[in-house]
């Protein structure tokens, strides 16, 4: 680290807010997801400064109506690219209303960048940026960062301008680590303002964590659990994150024909048109077949790999590895799998050591087991064009909605789904086969979609960005602003709303712990939306988006399709399509 010559940034003396803006740019931040206030002057002073001087190297500004949009937009383009961004919020109150995205990013362990002001720490105009404003006492609050702490890898509070930059790169040091997640400083405007000199510093020497290989006498003896298996299985949830960690997956399955069961995936993990492909679990009550009858399973990336209450293995001695970059789960509370090992290793680093493991061992005939589990394989097959046939009353069924979604859609569009009651249906009905093309929250706080969406498309220009949704989560996703960013900076996606009219999930809680009782009998769940609101008008009123609400199955193909030429012609498009609720 060194120091150079006090610098001017147009005509203006560097401040603390000219040395954050120049991190962020440095670790490659691409752009700032901003909902500035009264903490932010210097920040606003410093942006007008460097555009003004032309400096293309800096992140480019992207304003958000709200605060948890502006995370959301940051969570869905670290999904698709794997890089943290920065989002800016103002003081206690915007740091609130960052709301559910906060969790979802902690959850989701995913990285960025959390900013948010304090209320300046004085008030007689002793230092640059003094208390001037009403507010500024009403926003003064003890423990500001008490707010998120909870959900975050790291908090703190810059005090003085001279380490802006070191206490940054710590930061993003720290949210890029696995497990990945969310960090979350402040500063007062004094600080901001403070006159620094500039701060060079070498970015190789802020990493993250580098990955370390399983031991020798683990994998061993994970490779003779898996040698010695009559039913072997690997659970996953998330390990297509690392789009490399799915083919080292898919050589593993086919050597050993080793099934892939997906747990609530918020990845694409494993081709689902593979045949070693076994389906999903979410909250079923029935019991999977392939996960009652494996005698050795590997969770691989995966926070509930089944329910313990209704869908578990079932063998008496079924062998349990757990590998996982968070195989604890240290921030949940209640919490156990009983394993034969658990390991904390990236899946990506595991795989690519077994693999070369056993590419030195003589092969397996395992040719019987492959056809067994290829036969069940195309059984799930069947049972999917079954539901997917059109009802006698001619109403629109989830399943129907895939299946055109399926034939409109290439293999190279991205789905970012918060279809909730939907998942399930979503997974089996719109599957993928390609690594970085389904996405979702990883989390359960509604409202992700939209700006998910809105900041995988930013993150991925070229490619179709659908989203998929409740008419619950919709509604929570804060439409107006999400679509007035997607007109302001040509950011066009498709937005797919299941609209069953109602809060789905809390009626499906309830009939699980009480099917026979009286909100079951006088089907009163307090959950109806009935009469519905015209919620792709609200798209289009903010937007300009292309609204479409449909209730005839006969015309499906045609809106979708219609939907996605206007998407891929610069425009969003949101089709409301009412389905079967009850």
């Amino acid at each position: 680290m060194t120091n150079t010559n006090v610098g001017t940034v147009g005509t203006k003396t560097y401040t603390a807010a000219d040395e954050m803006i120049e991190s962020f740019a440095q670790m490659g931040v691409r752009y700032l997801f901003v909902n500035l206030g009264s903490d932010h002057p210097a920040i606003i002073e410093s942006l007008s400064a460097f555009k003004q001087q032309g400096r293309t190297d800096i992140p480019e500004v992207i304003m958000c109506q709200h605060e948890m949009v502006a995370l959301s937009a940051a969570h869905g383009y670290a999904q698709v690219t794997g890089k943290p961004q920065a989002v800016i919020v103002h003081v206690d109150c915007g740091t609130q209303n960052l709301g559910g995205a906060v969790h979802n990013a902690a959850r989701g362990r995913i990285p960025v960048f959390i900013f948010a002001g304090m209320s300046p720490i004085t008030q007689e105009g002793e230092l640059m940026g003094s208390r001037n404003e009403y507010i500024h006492w009403l926003q003064d609050v003890s423990d500001q960062r008490g707010i998120v702490r909870e959900y975050m890898k790291y908090t703190n509070e810059i005090r003085t301008g001279k380490n802006v930059r070191q206490l940054i790169q710590r930061s993003m040091q720290l949210a890029e680590s696995d497990p990945k997640g969310p960090v979350y400083v402040t500063a007062a405007r004094e600080v901001l303002e403070e006159e620094v000199t500039p701060v060079s510093m070498d970015q190789k020497k802020w990493r993250p964590v580098r990955h370390t290989a399983m031991a020798e006498e683990d994998l061993a003896e994970i490779i003779q659990a898996l040698t010695e298996a009559k039913n072997p299985l690997i659970v996953t949830t998330y390990l297509g994150r690392n789009l490399q960690a799915v083919d080292e997956l898919i050589q593993l399955s086919e050597r050993l024909a080793i099934p892939v069961l997906e747990s609530a995936p918020s990845y694409m993990n494993f081709p689902s048109n593979h045949l070693m492909h076994v389906g999903y679990v979410w909250n079923e009550a029935k019991q999977d077949q392939m996960l009652a009858n494996a005698d050795l399973i590997l969770v691989i990336d995966s926070d509930v790999p089944w329910i313990p209450l209704t869908n578990r293995p079932q063998q008496e001695n079924t062998k349990i590895y757990y590998i996982d970059v968070d195989p604890l789960k240290e921030k949940v509370a209640l919490w156990y799998i009983p394993s034969d090992g658990f390991f904390q290793i990236d899946s990506f680093t595991f795989l690519k050591q077994l693999n070369k493991a056993l590419n030195q061992k003589e092969s397996l005939d395992v040719s019987e087991r492959w056809k067994s589990i290829e036969s069940y394989h195309n059984q799930l097959q069947v049972e999917k064009v079954r539901l997917e046939r059109s009802t006698d009353e001619g109403r629109i069924t989830p399943e129907q909605v895939c299946a055109h979604l399926r034939n409109v859609l290439t293999e190279d569009a991205v789905i970012m789904s918060e279809a909730i009651t939907n998942f399930a249906t979503v997974n089996k009905h719109l599957p993928r086969s390609k690594p970085g093309t389904y996405f979702s929250m990883g989390a359960s706080s509604l409202g992700w979609n939209g700006g998910a969406a809105f900041g995988a498309k930013l993150a991925n220009k070229g490619k179709l960005i659908v989203s998929l949704t409740g008419d619950g989560s919709y509604v929570f996703s804060n439409p107006t602003p999400v679509h007035w960013m997607s007109r302001k900076y040509e950011v066009p996606f498709l937005t797919v709303i299941f609209n069953n009219e109602q809060w789905n999930a809390p009626k499906f809680s309830t009939l699980g712990v009480h099917p026979n009782g009286i909100a079951k009998q006088s089907d009163e769940f307090f959950t109806y939306f009935s009469p519905s609101s015209d919620l792709a008008k609200v798209a289009e009123a903010a937007g300009g988006a292309y609204a479409v609400t449909v209730a005839d199955p006969n015309v499906l193909t045609e809106v979708l399709t219609e939907a996605v030429n206007v998407v891929n012609n610069g425009r969003s498009a949101v089709v409301d399509i009412r389905v079967i609720g009850r």
